[in-house]
C-alpha cells in the first residue's frame, strides 16, 4: 500500500520543479533560436518522454487499482477509501514526478 507522504512527495516535485524544467527548455529554445541552431534531440525528447510518462501511468493506475481492489477483497474491507485513493492516485503521479527530478538534474548541469 502507498502511502500519503509518497503522494506529497511527488506532488510537491511536480509543483515546484516543472516549472524550472519548462524555464530551462524554455531559455534553450530561445538560445537556439537566437544562433540559429534547433535542437531536435531535446524537442523529440520532450514529447517521447510525456507520451511514455502518460503510458507507464495508465498501466501503473490500472495494476493499483487491481491490487487495491484484491486487497479490499481479502482483507474484508478493512482498507479505507481514502487509503485506495491515495494509492492509485501516487501510481498516477510517480511517473511524471520521477522524469521531472530526472530532467531538472540533467537540464541545471
Amino acid at each position: 500500500m502507498s502511502s500519503g507522504r509518497g503522494l506529497s512527495n511527488d506532488l510537491a516535485t511536480l509543483w515546484l520543479q516543472a516549472p524550472v524544467v519548462i524555464a530551462i527548455r524554455l531559455q534553450q529554445m530561445w538560445m537556439d533560436a537566437l544562433t540559429g541552431n534547433v535542437n531536435a534531440a531535446e524537442m523529440n525528447r520532450m514529447v517521447s518522454e510525456k507520451m511514455m510518462a502518460a503510458a507507464e501511468s495508465a498501466v501503473a493506475v490500472n495494476a493499483a487499482m487491481m491490487q487495491q481492489g484484491l486487497a479490499a477483497l481479502t482483507a474484508a474491507g478493512a482498507t479505507s477509501q481514502h487509503s485506495i485513493a491515495d494509492a492509485v492516485a501516487h501510481a498516477a503521479i510517480k511517473p511524471y514526478s520521477r522524469r521531472v527530478r530526472s530532467n531538472v538534474r540533467r537540464l541545471s548541469k
